[in-house]
């Protein structure tokens, strides 16, 4: 079966290509990986990498891979007994302990074995998931950032699209084929199953289908949803990213480590900043909260058109808004204190992660949260090396000046009281405060910081660190929010799953599971669309394309060496007939999403013909909703990956690898 083939890769998604465990991937799902094996001496995020033989394939570090072993419905055994509770808090923490049962018992039986149980339709139904874990990634061959990320974020989730974002890297396992650490002695791991390259030609209208793990996706949301997202939280995080990436950009301009150091993250933001700018440019364009409420005033006439539907249904709308005007009632300063928990710099995050961890495993074993555990706790001690791997000290301390200034200028009434020691100081000024803090402060030490991990919430108060004193000062707040939001989280989710019920009963007819990290099958064929009245778009990019846009000046920086093929048209044999050029990307009417990245895009024969890699702009609200005649997922033709990887890298031996007739 196909899905031997294919992968969850960190946030993305890959597939085997050949029978020594090699993978291709996007370009920006392998990025981390490149950032963190970079150096200004060694930069392959804008050199790119190529191993030659097995003994240069470098560690991509941080990163595991996930094949799907086994998939069994457990809704009964997990609802077990749960059926009886009727505060939905408390019904939701013991679903969320039968989950860490189930997982815990399966995962002992093996090292290499992960289990998962997710909840469809908002728990209607859970879906546990086995998978085998690859720790041992290596990085075969990146093209140069001038290549993998052409168009960069100008370009991002737009058409015409000329980026060749791929990525070769290679699974290993242990001598006995468990998913190890990476050690010189593993080998590479053998598929059962791996994908062939098509060699037939690639037209409009053809079948495409895609395998992989789209992320999440809120199709089944009612208005109350849509207008929070609309109207709160994609102009906070648009602002917020926006501003970050301004301090990176300013603090990095002239230093080539710090460029490096910053580039995960930044990428990051900069490709949901722009998500969300289109998200709420969609939403705004169709009136999309407006149409949810003219649907709803449609689903309470049916609700209220027998006695046994109103009294099933009849208060699911006020009841869901109800829920959101609890969590609206201090949304700045909640906003706020998800910045200095998430976006105010290496050094707080860990502190505040190390103390709220000293303060859950302190309470009784039955008291803590579900999957609180020792095997978890080394699970983050042994991750902590990444987050030193992006730890850039200028960045990292403007970004908490600018979080502790956001703190400061709350209003009344919204307040974190526990941090007022700072700016009730007037001998100090934030910037100050700052200073001193990375001044006395050892959290820029990994080792120093894996050891935080290991002590109680006394001893970690007794060592006076200012980073320390912060994470203490707001736990108060943290863990009131946090109870608030659980209860917001299962009263609203046991409500859309009656909103789901309704809708099932409704409309008499099945309703797929919103996305949610697990393996999804998508099809539609290679098709152009129409932005805007009298513009249609073309559904193939090619070579010539990546000429004409270029300027020499980053992100449109092609390579001398690409220019040089294009003119000389020297395609070898990647060239497609009807284009008279190599393609580069097309389009195709598929349903992906954040997590689908990497994904093999495959013809009605099951061969390999490109990697999706992104969406439309036009049709970025599809987490919202599935637009047939704007929605299209945008993939980079398998053709210019072998043309790139043979031509331009001289990697010809990657090809026999994978069996490439040409």
């Amino acid at each position: 079966s196909l899905y031997n083939a294919i992968l969850q890769l960190g946030g993305g998604s890959a597939s085997f290509v050949s029978s020594e465990g090699l993978i291709i991937t996007n370009h920006h799902v392998a990025f981390g990986a490149l950032q963190r094996a970079s150096t200004a001496e060694n930069d392959y995020l804008t050199n790119g990498f190529l191993a030659r033989n097995r003994v240069d394939e470098i560690q991509a570090p941080g990163y595991e891979a996930r094949l799907l072993l086994e998939m069994k419905d457990v809704t009964k055994e997990i609802l077990k007994a749960v059926n009886k509770l009727k505060n939905p808090t408390e019904r939701d923490y013991a679903i969320n302990e039968n989950i860490a049962k189930m997982t815990e018992s399966l995962e002992k039986e093996k090292e290499d074995i992960d289990a998962r149980v997710a909840a469809m339709y908002n728990g209607k139904q859970y879906i546990l998931f086995i998978y085998k874990v690859f720790k041992d990634i290596r990085i075969v061959y990146a093209p140069p950032g001038s290549i993998g990320k052409y168009g960069g974020d100008i370009d991002n989730w737009m058409w015409p699209r000329q980026t060749g974002d791929f990525s070769f890297l290679r699974v290993y396992v242990s001598p006995e084929g468990y998913g190890a650490e990476f050690n010189v002695d593993n080998v590479p791991y053998q598929p059962k199953v791996w994908l062939k390259v098509a060699n037939d030609d690639l037209k409009n209208n053809d079948l495409t289908f895609i395998m992989g793990y789209p992320g999440a996706t809120t199709r089944y949301r009612t208005s109350n949803s849509a207008a929070w997202n609309l109207n709160n939280n994609y102009p906070f995080s648009i602002q917020n990213f926006t501003e970050i990436i301004a301090i990176m950009d300013k603090l990095t301009e002239n230093d080539p480590e710090g460029k490096i150091k910053v580039a995960g993250l930044r990428a990051g933001l900069a490709n949901a900043q722009k998500n969300f700018q289109g998200k709420v440019d969609g939403m705004t364009n169709t009136n999309y909260v407006q149409k949810k409420l003219d649907f709803e005033v449609e689903f309470n006439k049916w609700v209220n058109s027998n006695p046994e539907t109103k009294e099933k249904y009849g208060t699911i709308l006020k009841d869901i808004k109800a829920q959101y005007a609890i969590i609206n009632k201090t949304r700045e300063r909640d906003d706020v204190l998800g910045i200095l928990q998430g976006l105010a710099g290496t050094q707080l995050g860990i502190a505040d992660m190390a103390y709220n961890i000293a303060k859950e495993m302190e309470k009784p074993k039955k008291e803590r949260r579900p999957g609180f555990d020792e095997s978890a706790i080394q699970r983050t001690i042994d991750a902590l090396q990444y987050q030193y791997m992006s730890y850039y000290e200028p960045v990292d301390q403007a970004m908490l000046v600018r979080a502790l200034k956001m703190v400061n200028n709350l209003p009344s009434g919204q307040r974190i009281e526990g941090l007022e020691y700072i700016f009730s100081n007037s001998n100090m000024t934030i910037e100050e405060f700052v200073d001193n803090a990375y001044a006395i402060s050892k959290l820029n030490d990994p080792e120093y910081s894996e050891t935080l991990f290991e002590i109680t919430p006394d001893a970690l108060e007794a060592l006076n660190d200012p980073f320390i004193k912060i994470a203490e000062r707001i736990y108060p707040l943290t863990e009131e929010n946090r109870k608030i939001y659980e209860s917001f989280a299962a009263n609203v989710t046991e409500l859309r799953k009656q909103y789901i019920d309704a809708l099932y009963e409704w409309k008499g007819s099945n309703l797929y599971p919103d996305a949610n990290s697990t393996m999804r099958l998508t099809a539609g064929p290679i098709k152009g669309y129409s932005p805007a009245d009298a513009v249609w778009y073309k559904p193939f990019t090619t070579l010539k394309g990546v000429v004409q846009k270029n300027t020499g000046i980053e992100p449109f920086n092609a390579p001398a060496k690409l220019l040089e093929l294009a003119v000389e048209k020297n395609y070898g044999n990647w060239v497609d007939p009807e284009l008279n050029d190599v393609p580069v990307a097309f389009l195709h009417q598929c349903d992906i999403t954040g997590g689908n990245s990497g994904s093999p895009v495959m013809n009605a024969k099951g061969e390999l013909i490109g990697v999706a890699f992104d969406g439309n702009y036009e049709a970025m609200i599809s987490d919202w909703q599935y637009d047939f005649e704007l929605q299209r997922t945008i993939s980079v033709d398998i053709r210019y990956v072998m043309f790139i990887t043979e031509k331009f890298a001289n990697a010809g031996f990657i090809l026999n690898e994978m069996d490439i007739v040409r």
